[in-house]
């Protein structure tokens, strides 16, 4: 009887069909990546008929699994304070009665901290020399991961020949490297290595890091000024003023300072579509601070970013992405991180109503057509015996 039901619900479109269609996952992508030290949440999502129980749990393929919360229809993954260990396959099974589904999703460790050191001290200006730039305590390895570049302003150098890598494990329990890369450079003027620079760039899955360093500028040469003779003016003797003793002010000691995320706002477009805004921003620190995000349901690259010093937005149009997941944005220079959980789904849309009723009607239309089939069917019968 629940396999008949369960092949009627799929021909009226109320059950997803084929293996894991059922299970909803955020982030969706199969590759999710988090740095060392960070904290991630995978959720897993499973609506059933109402006559169905559903039951969904997270599961670990020789990983460590990490905290997982379930409830009914759903059950959330958390990996608080990642290591490199903890990179690997999560899978997540979920069931509607007799039916069963399933979802994997890889999760990718790295580490890219912001650690670029560049040699020699300084160059010459018209001559043939090489640039060393190195960064420490990275991985993955991966050469569709991790670049480099040498850069002359915001444009990749011409004429630089790239000499390769140099990879080196560092002396620590979590396999990190340094990673080196040397170009031979061409004859440059003086002014183009003023603004010569390395930059170091790690791609992933919903993710793009890139960090730069300046190459040391050549020194500048000036002529010595010529000595000046001054005729000693006449010593005048005065009674020394006492030393004064200063304390240090309370304000002299850094405090860090949070930034906030404020709940986001829906708006209604000239298209008739919903938007949203998600700000975060942050009321003190000193001159120059500025707020990035760092996480975002289903990647930072789904939505439209704005940034303006001590504030950032996130932006989308609530038909193309309701989202469901943390956001997390930081606080530069500091660090100070802050998240939240925002769960956008659970409120319908101005295009939800429509599809549900149609959706109704349809299936009552199809009911009174297979009635009024079997009616007739059955009366022809009938007049057949007799």
């Amino acid at each position: 009887m629940e396999r008949s039901l369960a092949f009627l619900l799929l021909c009226l479109g109320l059950l997803p069909q084929g293996r894991g269609r059922g299970l909803e996952v955020d982030p969706p992508e199969p590759e999710v990546a988090v740095a060392v030290g960070e904290s991630r949440q995978l959720s897993c999502y499973l609506a059933c008929p109402s006559r169905w129980a559903s039951s969904v749990q997270w599961r670990g393929l020789d990983t460590s699994l990490g905290a997982v919360q379930s409830a009914a229809g759903s059950s959330v993954l958390s990996v608080v304070n990642a290591s490199l260990s903890a990179a690997g396959t999560r899978v997540c099974v979920g069931s509607c009665g007799n039916l069963t589904f399933q979802r994997t999703v890889r999760l990718l460790v790295y580490a890219f901290p912001d650690e670029l050191s560049v040699s020699p001290t300084a160059l010459v200006p018209g001559q043939d020399q090489t640039v060393v730039c190195t960064a420490h305590n990275i991985t993955p390895l991966d050469p569709d991961s991790l670049s480099f570049s040498l850069l002359l302003g915001n444009q990749e150098l011409e004429g630089a020949q790239a000499l390769g890598w140099e990879v080196e494990p560092q002396e620590d329990e979590d396999p990190l490297f340094h990673v080196t890369e040397r170009w031979l450079l061409p004859p440059l003027g003086a002014l183009a290595l003023h603004h010569l620079h390395c930059q170091a760039t790690m791609r992933l899955p919903g993710l793009e890091l890139s960090r730069r360093r300046a190459i040391p500028e050549p020194p500048t040469t000036t002529a010595p000024e010529p000595p000046t003779s001054t005729t000693p003016e006449p010593s005048t003797t005065t009674a020394p003023e006492p030393p004064t003793s200063t304390t240090p002010e309370q304000g002299s000691v850094p405090v860090p300072c949070h930034p906030e995320i404020l709940w986001p706002s829906t708006t209604a477009t000239a298209e008739r579509e919903a938007t949203w805004e998600l700000s975060c921003k942050v009321a003190c620190g000193p001159p120059g601070v500025a707020v990035h995000w760092t996480q975002a349901p289903g990647g930072l690259a789904a939505y439209e970013q704005r940034e303006v010093g001590a504030q950032a937005w996130l932006t989308v149009r609530q038909a193309e992405h309701a989202p469901r997941g943390w956001f997390q944005c930081r606080v530069d220079p500091g660090g100070e991180v802050t998240s939240l959980y925002v769960d956008l789904r659970s409120t319908p849309g101005p295009g939800d109503v429509q599809p549900s009723a149609a959706l109704w009607t349809g299936t009552l239309v199809l009911g009174l057509l297979l009635l009024a089939f079997l009616a007739y069917r059955l009366r022809k019968h009938c007049r057949s015996l007799g």
